[in-house]
Order: structure tokens, then sequence, then C-alpha cells
């Protein structure tokens, strides 16, 4: 009873938190996100024993230019480009029976693109037409959440078939289903408040997020099972480290970008 009320407490803090900023400005919601990264990257570093502090530069320098500096297309498409390969590299990492051992190199890449290349992208996102599209980045916030919190409830409730039990145990198809189920659900009610997106592009972007995000939950499930941890960190009491609550959104940020941008293109 005490671990789930420590759950609720940190979580609602850490919902508030994030609220504020979203509706306190952009430059909050801006400097939140890079901090969140910067721990994240910091779990990282620690769960793949990756050395120095070579990392945190490039990310802020990454971070800084994208955000502030760089406006045009092409060098977007090529960091999302490299993101999603590095992205999808960690798929075929987390799909593989063998036992892969990163050198330092591609540690550095990895956290450098998963973790920062996600990070920048997430704050990308809310941003149209040099406005600071709210209720569309609290709407993925939502989805994530919804995805999250109805895929264990799901799965606490009639969860019997493993999804993928040697990397997460706990974690069942039918609880995935649940949440994508819920986040669908979520999504018709989210077009009712934010119509710069259609219900069906509301839907197609929860389905996006929800199976992108579930893969990035398996990603870090992975990296935590080979360093024989549990959780990323101790930062959230009850929840682990910040990695471990936004794995999701993380992995999941630039293919919602990608998706977003399909919509502005075709329609």
């Amino acid at each position: 009873m005490r671990e789930i009320l420590r759950r609720l407490i940190t979580g609602a803090v850490f919902v508030v938190l994030l609220l504020s900023t979203i509706f306190l400005s952009s430059d909050a919601f801006d400097f939140l996100f890079m901090t969140f990264g910067l721990i994240c990257l910091y779990e990282y570093k620690r769960l793949v024993s990756l050395k120095g502090y070579h990392i945190f530069i490039a990310y802020l320098g990454l971070w800084w230019a994208y955000i502030y500096i760089i406006k045009d297309h092409v060098p977007i498409l090529i960091l999302l480009l490299i993101t999603i390969t590095v992205n999808f590299a960690l798929l075929v990492y987390l799909f593989s029976k063998k036992e892969r051992q990163f050198n330092t190199l591609q540690k550095f890449i990895i956290g450098l693109f998963y973790i920062g290349g996600g990070c920048i992208f997430l704050t990308m996102i809310p941003y149209k037409n040099n406005d600071f599209a709210q209720l569309l980045i609290m709407g993925i916030f939502i989805l994530i959440w919804v995805n999250d919190s109805f895929a264990y409830l799901v799965g606490m409730s009639i969860g019997r078939t493993k999804l993928y039990p040697s990397v997460s145990p706990k974690k069942t198809i039918e609880g995935s289903l649940g949440g994508l189920v819920f986040a669908i659900i979520a999504a018709f009610i989210m077009a009712k408040y934010d119509t710069t997106l259609t219900l069906l592009q509301w839907i197609t972007l929860a389905i996006v997020i929800v199976v992108m995000g579930s893969l990035g939950d398996l990603v870090e499930s992975k990296f935590k099972r080979v360093a024989g941890v549990k959780d990323s960190g101790a930062i959230l009491p009850g929840h682990g480290g910040m990695l471990d609550r936004l794995d999701s959104l993380v992995f999941a940020a630039p293919f919602a970008y990608l998706t977003l941008n399909i919509f502005v293109n075709v329609s």
C-alpha cells in the first residue's frame, strides 16, 4: 500500500510539473526537456558503462542548434533520418538472439541519437508555424499515459500471454492490446478538443505512439537486463529512473514528429 501511494504521489508531481511548463511558456517546456534529456543520458551512461562527459557536451550542442538556430528542413530531415536509423538498429538489437557488445563509439552514437535525438524531436513537436501547440503536445503525453496505465491494469486483470518474457517478463499481449484500445479511445476524445488534427489523424498518431512507445520500453528493458539492474536510476520514488519514465516517449518522438509532418504535407 505504501509503495502504491508513493508511486501515485511521484506520478502526480511529475504530471503537474510537466503540464505546468506546457501552459507556462514554450521556453519552460524546452528547458524542462533539455534537463530531462541530461538525466536520461546520465542513466544511460551508467547502464552501458560509457565513461566521460563528451556525450553531454554533444547533446547540449545538438539540442541548442536544433531548438534555437537551425530552422531549415534539410538539416532537420538529416537528424530525423539518423535518429530513426539508430532506433531501427536498436530494434534489431532488441530482437536479436545473439548477445551484442557495443564499443565506446557505438554507445556514444546510440545515446546521442536514441535519447538526445528523441528529446530534441519531442521538444520540436509542439512548434507549428511559430506557434506553440499546447494541446497537441499535451495530447501526446495523454496518449502515452493512457497506454501505460491501461496496459498495466488490463495486463494485471486478464493478462495471460507473455509479450517478450526474455526481456520483460511482466508484460503481456493482452495488456498491450488493452493499452492500445484505450489510447485510441483517448484519441477520440482529444479530437474533440484539438481540431488541428482530424479524428483519423489523431487515431493514426495514437497507433504510432503506442506501437513505437511499447517497443521503446522493451529496448530500455533489454539495456537493463544486460546491465543486470531493475531500474535505470532512483530519481523518481516508486518509478525508478527518469529513463524508466520517459523511455516510451523518447523512442516514439521521432516517429510522431515524422507522422505529423506527413499529415501536413499530404493534407
